[in-house]
């Protein structure tokens, strides 16, 4: 009965969602997205968000590919690259799709196991999955010359994903149950105190080929937060808290107070001099809570909070006079860019006048009035700016570009993002690990989460 109850609702939901495609979108061109609520509002861009990684997933392995370009011309043919930290992303908006009643409950778990059938056989570097692999069979695809090995970044994200996973099932039939165990031996095999390279650091890469030859200890502040807290948090191969402190703080030296744009930040920004793009602010975030935590360095809500009333404000100010920016359209992340991919960030030397929806929509859990001043705004331009799997991956008024293409590590925190909003679903299933519990704590964090 419970089956088909949910059935008949996703029935329903797909049917209203279908239909909020066909005339919304193209409504919107005479202003009438002024009339969606905010609920049909981001209940549309989830549902389209979800497709990415639910429609459009790679067939073989079910994960998420690297891109989508729904002209279907692929650079170095890879279009059944997968990306483990999207992928990882890709594992929160399946679990978001099963809640929103995209999909059913056992719909979702016939894909984590297709899904865990492809990880349990693939790549792995002393448990770390490469950053790239090839959905069809497993193998590593090389990120670049030296980067053919483990890469504990792009893993941490992944088991970020993967622990709501086992925290959502653990609990449920015999058969989840087994999911969330199978789940569990992955999360152990990660050999997080190897990546030290025997000192008070983790490195980002290891390659069997070139050793530790890319040479990347990784200190913060930037989008490698959770990497430090899950390699705490590991029951088998975890790290101490002097690694934390000496590598990823650098002994205190992480503490800079300044202020951006009139907005105070208490974390120096690792490769600029003011304030990160935006997905500082969201990778870690889309399981960790940052409400309330604190570690000693920083009140970590208020900073990124900050982070995104920066990237606001300089898109306001706009130095450059692009077209385009302004109170309802900001947003500077890594995307695609008029020339290539970039991190563009809000100083005007990295500022080539490229808006990304998913900066201002993922930072929504900190700026929820603005973030759907935004999305309300990015609705109304239509199919510039929105297709099948909901937002395209960036553009630019200024020079008449809109790229029509999408990127698995820009999509997922928009639809996680969203949720954690509305229900703080994500956050809740993360923050209720008992592993994630005491690395914390090992880590002498304090967490509003309870």
């Amino acid at each position: 009965m419970n089956t088909i109850k949910n059935t008949v609702r996703t029935g329903i939901t797909v049917f209203l969602a279908i239909l909020s495609m066909i005339f919304i979108p193209a409504g919107c061109h005479n202003g009438t997205s002024s009339v969606i609520s905010d609920e049909a509002l981001m209940d549309s861009v989830q549902f389209h968000t979800f497709q990415y990684f639910w429609e459009g997933a790679e067939t073989v392995s079910g994960m998420a590919r690297e891109r989508i370009n729904p002209d279907g011309k692929y650079p170095l043919n890879d279009k059944n690259i997968i990306t483990a930290g999207g992928s990882g992303f890709g594992l929160m908006a399946i679990l978001t799709g099963i809640e929103r009643h995209f999909i059913t409950r056992e719909e979702g778990l016939e894909r984590f196991e297709k899904i865990m059938n492809f990880l349990e056989k693939a790549d792995r570097f002393h448990g770390a999955y490469p950053h790239w692999l090839n959905g069809e069979n497993g193998k590593i695809k090389p990120f670049g010359t030296k980067d053919d090995g483990g890469d504990l970044v792009e893993t941490a994200f992944l088991m970020q994903g993967l622990i709501c996973v086992e925290q959502y099932y653990m609990n449920g039939s015999n058969r989840e149950k087994a999911l969330a165990a199978r789940i569990d031996s992955l999360w152990r095999a990660v050999d997080w105190d190897w990546y030290r390279n025997g000192k008070n650091v983790l490195y980002w890469h290891w390659s069997p080929h070139y050793g530790w030859q890319m040479n990347f200890p990784v200190h913060g502040f930037n989008e490698c937060m959770i990497m430090y807290i899950l390699a705490a948090s590991s029951p088998t191969h975890s790290v101490t808290r002097k690694v934390y402190d000496m590598g990823w703080a650098e002994n205190g030296a992480i503490i800079s107070p300044h202020k951006a744009e009139g907005y105070k930040l208490d974390l120096r920004c690792q490769g600029t001099s003011k304030a990160g793009p935006l997905f500082w602010a969201h990778y870690s975030f889309l399981g960790l809570d940052p409400h309330g935590l604190e570690d000693g360095y920083a009140d970590y809500f208020m900073q990124m909070k900050n982070y995104t009333l920066i990237n606001r404000a300089y898109c306001i100010r706009n130095p450059h006079g692009y077209k385009g920016y302004g109170e309802d359209c900001w947003g500077l992340t890594a995307s695609y860019s008029v020339n290539g991919y970039a991190a563009h960030a809000p100083e005007e030397k990295n500022d080539p006048g490229v808006i990304s929806p998913t900066a201002a929509l993922s930072s929504i859990v900190y700026t929820p009035e603005y973030s759907l001043q935004v999305m309300r705004h990015l609705y109304k331009m239509g199919n510039k700016v929105w297709g099948p799997y909901g937002f395209y991956d960036a553009f630019s008024e200024n020079a008449a570009w809109y790229c029509k293409k999408y990127l698995a590590i820009d999509q997922g925190p928009i639809i996680v993002m969203i949720e954690n909003y509305r229900s703080g679903f994500l956050w809740k299933l993360f923050m209720s690990n008992k592993d994630v519990r005491n690395g914390l704590k090992n880590l002498g964090f304090r967490s509003g989460a309870n």
